[in-house]
């Protein structure tokens, strides 16, 4: 199986996307300077916005399936929303093609798109699926839980070009698109978006994508911040979204999906990490991530986390849950704030029946530039 993620498009930054055969996010006009350095001048607000877009990229791997979501412009005639597919991500990790200036099909685009994935037709129909048919109609919904709930959140708290959706939402949302289109896929391996039908076209013409590549590093900066004593919580993430499979915790796994900052409600609360491993026992991980020591009350958050999975993901897909918390290391292992957080991971286990809840620590080696992941047995 595969992540799914769906971009956000206009009409004109969709028909470059066809045209080309990539997809991506930007930021209004900001030029990354913290990419493969350990200085940055931007204010740290702006700084996270764009590592939150980091984030977002590296979560994508070769062979997820991309789905276009079209904003509704009622000036260009698009009256509602809809969502087109299906293609493929061809090339990964996502790269960075700076606003510097030389940022390739910036014209065209009519913005800036700095984050940036190659892509390939999968199963391209040519009609798109609206808005009220994909999250509001209900007619085949037997229970709430069998709504695309991370579109309806992404909706309410908008400002995400790039959001992943489950595997058995992606599996409804693709069910939706084939049956408006009578199953009947696109002939051809070039395509551009018909403004005035809204339909997506089979072309003879090949655009090739001629633009810059570069490969996103953000450990530097990630160093820098840790020793300057400074809060890098959302590097951090960016860092384990490109690297997820390294870490001793997950080398062996067979990781079926990826989700990051995933919603569980209607309100902020947002599962940092989220992975699915398949295997002959199925497992859902949702993981809460600390930049800085863990404490005794992170045990109340993850409680959120897990009553959500169990009303609104177990149903669709039954998984074992085994809970993670990655947080920097406590040296003193016979301190009252150590002790206390052991207490409450281990009322947190006799609480809940799912997989014991893992507790893992890292350490940053600025003389080598490394990040050391240990898992602590308690």
């Amino acid at each position: 199986m595969s992540t799914t993620h769906v971009f956000i498009v206009d009409t004109s930054t969709f028909k470059c996307h066809l045209e080309y055969m990539f997809t991506g996010t930007g930021a209004k006009n900001n030029v990354i300077d913290f990419n493969n350095s350990s200085n940055s001048k931007l204010h740290s607000t702006t700084e996270n916005n764009l590592l939150g877009m980091i984030a977002d990229s590296q979560r994508v791997r070769i062979g997820d399936f991309i789905i276009f979501y079209l904003q509704q412009n009622f000036q260009k005639g698009i009256y509602e929303g809809k969502f087109y597919g299906v293609f493929k991500v061809k090339e990964a990790l996502s790269f960075l093609d700076n606003n510097d200036g030389s940022q390739y099909l910036k014209e065209g685009l009519e913005k800036s798109l700095t984050f940036r994935t190659i892509i390939e037709p999968y199963q391209v129909y040519s009609k798109g699926v609206t808005e009220w048919e994909a999250l509001d109609e209900i007619k085949n919904i037997h229970s709430p839980n069998q709504m695309l709930w991370s579109l309806i959140y992404r909706k309410l708290k908008g400002n995400r070009g790039n959001t992943m959706i489950t595997i058995y939402e992606s599996e409804r949302l693709i069910g939706l698109i084939r049956k408006k289109n009578r199953m009947e896929v696109l002939e051809g391996e070039n395509f551009t978006f018909e403004e005035r039908t809204q339909e997506i076209k089979p072309i003879e013409v090949c655009f090739n994508y001629a633009g810059r590549k570069e490969t996103i590093n953000i450990l530097p900066r990630l160093i820098n911040k840790h020793d300057s004593g400074k809060q890098f919580e959302t590097h951090l993430q960016a860092y384990l979204m490109q690297n997820i499979e390294k870490p001793f915790m997950f080398a062996d796994q067979n990781i079926e999906w990826i989700g990051n900052e995933v919603s569980c409600g209607v309100g902020m609360q947002r599962i940092d990490i989220m992975l699915s491993i398949a295997g002959k026992n199925r497992k859902v991980i949702p993981i809460e991530l600390k930049s800085h020591e863990a404490y005794a009350e992170i045990t109340i958050q993850l409680q959120r986390y897990i009553d959500w999975i169990e009303q609104y993901y177990i149903p669709n897909r039954y998984s074992d849950i085994e809970p993670m918390i990655i947080s920097k290391e406590i040296p003193n292992k016979k301190s009252e704030e150590y002790l206390n957080l052991i207490s409450a991971m281990n009322n947190f286990n006799n609480t809940n029946k799912i997989l014991k809840l893992r507790y893992v620590e890292f350490s940053v080696c600025s003389d080598d530039k490394s990040i050391i992941f240990n898992e602590i047995k308690y």
